[in-house]
């Protein structure tokens, strides 16, 4: 359980991040979106204890970053923005630091290694160094790095950045397969990752917690949730359709509206918002 109450850093005047509250339980997977400047890397590293708050509390699994801070990292994998990595480490000697930085040992680290290895499959680039890899290929490195000490909680900031739609579709895979064990939590601005991966939303704008259900809950949002669209087949009048009255129309197509939810993301984060 991850619970975080009244949470708030400030940079002198700026409020980076303000006053947020929400629990998280094992197997939601959070979307955390936000137009940039929101708050959500803020947050995410607040989370993770790369930067201390202003004020508010952060309780995970029952421990404080006060008293428990190495404990609490320790069952966090963290995917950071531009997920930084040596890049003159080939992938697998990056690999093997980090499973030492993790205290993998024996068969325990072998299994762990080959078992990210595939699953993120990074095998056909396991002796290039870092520097030489697309932006795909280190994204998913920084992928295999967050869960290969298999962590109870996955804090995951734009982790499709860079990808095909090939590997964008796999990594959705992979983090849904993940989730039904840990809590997940993804920083985005892509709206679709929501609908394909996520079971809840919270969006947040100017530091502030603007919307927290789930992706059906958003899409409802919409003026044009469940709306029906005609296309025909030509242009008609209305006299033109007054003759055709008793007769099948010449519709083309006949959609279904899922909602438009580039719409409700605006309206939610450039709606004013009471402080009274």
């Amino acid at each position: 359980m991850i619970s975080v109450k009244n949470l708030s850093k400030h940079y002198h005047h700026f409020k980076a991040v303000d006053d947020l509250s929400f629990d998280i339980a094992p197997g939601n997977i959070v979307g955390f979106l936000g137009p940039n400047g929101a708050g959500k890397s803020t947050t995410m590293k607040m989370l993770t204890g790369f930067l201390p708050p202003t004020s508010g509390d952060i309780v995970i699994q029952d421990k404080r970053y006060a008293s428990d801070a190495k404990a609490i990292q320790l069952n966090i994998g963290y995917l950071p923005e531009g997920a930084p990595a040596y890049g003159d480490m080939t992938v697998w000697q990056f690999l093997h630091f980090i499973a030492d930085v993790r205290g993998l040992k024996g068969a325990a680290r072998k299994s762990r290694l080959f078992d990210v290895i595939g699953r993120v499959e990074l095998a056909d680039v396991l002796n290039r160094p870092i520097d030489n890899l697309s932006k795909g290929f280190k994204r998913r490195v920084g992928l295999a790095q967050a869960i290969l000490h298999d962590p109870d909680i996955l804090i995951l900031d734009e982790p499709t950045d860079g990808l095909d739609p090939n590997q964008k579709h796999h990594v959705r895979q992979l983090i849904e397969d993940l989730s039904k064990e840990k809590i997940v939590v993804i920083s985005t601005h892509i709206l679709e990752e929501v609908t394909a991966v996520c079971n809840r939303v919270m969006i947040i704008a100017n530091g502030q917690l603007r919307f927290d259900d789930t992706p059906n809950a958003l899409r409802h949002q919409s003026r044009f949730c469940n709306a029906v669209s005609l296309k025909m087949s030509y242009a008609a009048d209305i006299s033109g359709l007054a003759e055709l009255e008793g007769r099948r129309l010449p519709v083309e197509t006949l959609t279904l509206e899922q909602g438009r939810l580039d719409e409700v993301f605006r309206d939610i984060t450039t709606r004013e918002v009471s402080h009274g």
